[in-house]
């Protein structure tokens, strides 16, 4: 490997994992954890408050797989206490009778919206994974299947059963099952993540462009109009990093298929150094803002790649990639990020998300392992 691509991913690296260290970690630990009620914020302001406001049944498990790979990252604070602070509050407040876990609740932990959609349960499984909560796992799998399981394969959206049919909340269960076998060697998570992933290879990839669509109807066709064509980098990046995960030591069907969303995702959808949001079909631009999270996904997918397949222009790429997120984190006070920056280049001011620290967490994980690889 070229000791120059080696020295430019591993100097980002070191930036990255300083800033999550001391910068990120320390400001979630404590502005971003809720004393009075419990549990975690949902955002803050760019001045680092608080927001009252309710909190979705997704942030609450990516924060606490966040501050699960905390110690990983080197970071010596209260990593522990984060995470039972956080299970605490997630167990009590959001856990339907029926097992399942509901949507949205208010600051205080009253239910505000009782619906429980398969995008929430995966990270409910993917915190579980984290945390070596087995048993929790084993029966929020166990609801999925009676409440979210698609007759003739995969899984539906939402509990009322019908399309559209999407392919995010599967890569979701995709990663929480491959986290989930890899903790506990339990067979059913392997066998959840063959099948996802062999609807990812032949319903979700389109073969003629090797891009990956995001919604479907009962018959895993393209939705109609707009929403049937929409192409989002991150998620291109997303499923590859993921595909890799689960057999592109083994297959070269699924390396071959990382690598044309990994180079579609490059060549369409990064723009001025960012990866924008979404393209359609074609490849033409829909929406050319970038949000931060899609930056993260690049990273991650250029990081295993490199690893993985030993292209030294994933090297190159994952480094750019780090330089592209690190944009973000120029803000007022350390630890926290910009979110939506706009085609002409200006950050647009809008509420902090702290879902996103789960991405950010991820893709910093996967240069680390690439930097520490032989």
């Amino acid at each position: 490997m070229d000791l120059q691509l080696r020295t430019a991913a591993s100097d980002a690296c070191q930036r990255l994992l300083r800033w999550v260290r001391e910068e990120a970690y320390p400001f979630w630990s404590t502005r971003g954890m809720c004393r009075t009620h419990g549990g975690f914020q949902e955002s803050v302001s760019l001045n680092g408050e608080p927001l009252d406001v309710p909190r979705r049944g997704r942030v609450q498990p990516r924060q606490i797989f966040s501050f699960a790979r905390a110690k990983r990252l080197g970071w010596t604070g209260d990593a522990d206490g984060a995470v039972a602070h956080g299970l605490a509050y997630f167990l009590k407040h959001y856990k339907r009778p029926d097992g399942l876990f509901r949507t949205l609740v208010a600051q205080d932990g009253s239910p505000i919206d009782h619906s429980a959609v398969l995008y929430d349960q995966a990270f409910a499984l993917l915190a579980f994974a984290s945390t070596s909560k087995a048993d929790e796992g084993e029966n929020l799998r166990a609801a999925i299947d009676r409440h979210l399981r698609r007759p003739g394969g995969g899984f539906y959206s939402q509990t009322a059963p019908g399309p559209p049919l999407q392919s995010n909340p599967h890569m979701h269960l995709l990663e929480s099952s491959l986290a989930s076998f890899r903790v506990t060697g339990t067979p059913a998570w392997g066998e959840i993540a063959d099948e996802i992933g062999e609807i990812a290879l032949k319903h979700f990839i389109d073969p003629a462009s090797g891009a990956l669509r995001e919604n479907f109807d009962e018959t895993w066709a393209p939705a109609h109009g707009i929403s049937g064509r929409i192409v989002e980098p991150g998620h291109q990046f997303e499923w590859a990093f993921l595909l890799l995960s689960w057999k592109g030591a083994e297959r070269e069907d699924v390396r071959r298929a990382a690598r044309r969303l990994i180079d579609n995702a490059e060549t369409h959808g990064v723009r001025n150094g960012v990866a924008i949001n979404s393209l359609l079909d074609d490849f033409s631009i829909h929406d050319g803002s970038a949000r931060l999270w899609p930056q993260t996904e690049r990273l991650r997918a250029a990081a295993l790649a490199a690893r993985l397949l030993g292209d030294a222009g994933y090297w190159k790429m994952a480094s750019e990639a780090a330089a592209g997120l690190m944009r973000y984190f120029d803000t007022p006070v350390p630890g926290i990020w910009q979110d939506q920056l706009l085609p002409d280049g200006q950050f647009r001011p809008v509420a902090v998300p702290a879902g996103n620290l789960y991405h950010i967490v991820g893709s910093i994980e996967a240069l680390d392992e690439l930097v520490a690889s032989r």
